[in-house]
């Protein structure tokens, strides 16, 4: 359907009460049953349940107000869980990366010579303070 033609569309829709849109649903729908193209876009999960929600209110006999005002408090959930979604995916997508360049820096190296990172034992470290021996040292000199 060509842009024109959808924004023509809905700004008649617009002007219709709830219960004159549901049943211009309805015959979209049906229209839709006979003649579509081509398959309409698969909802997501939450667009599915509040879809579902919605047509069992309908089927009900819920007042289209009813319906209308149970909707908003739906979409407004909708709204929280995407968001709470979004941010999961936000801190799960920076575990990864700081992750990756933790590995990445602990990954043995390859040096010209042909070794590795791991190959090699780490720097000694600096002396003790005040002159004081490591365990690994022995004494020097003294009695024995």
């Amino acid at each position: 359907m060509n842009e024109t033609l959808r924004d023509r569309i809905l700004r008649k829709l617009d002007t219709l009460p709830d219960e004159r849109g549901y049943q211009f649903l309805d015959y979209v729908e049906f229209l839709e049953s006979r003649y579509a193209q081509k398959t309409a876009q698969t909802p997501n999960v939450l667009q599915r349940f509040a879809e579902g929600v919605e047509d069992s209110l309908r089927a009900g006999r819920v007042s289209a107000t009813g319906i209308a005002e149970t909707m908003g408090l739906l979409n407004k959930a909708m709204g929280v869980l995407q968001g709470v979604a979004a941010a999961g995916k936000s801190v799960a997508s920076d575990v990864m990366e700081v992750a990756a360049r933790t590995a990445s820096r602990a990954a043995p190296t390859e040096r010209a010579d042909g070794t590795t990172s791991a190959d090699t034992p780490p720097a000694p470290s600096s002396p003790p303070p005040n002159g004081a021996q490591s365990q690994s040292q022995e004494p020097t000199g003294g009695a024995s």
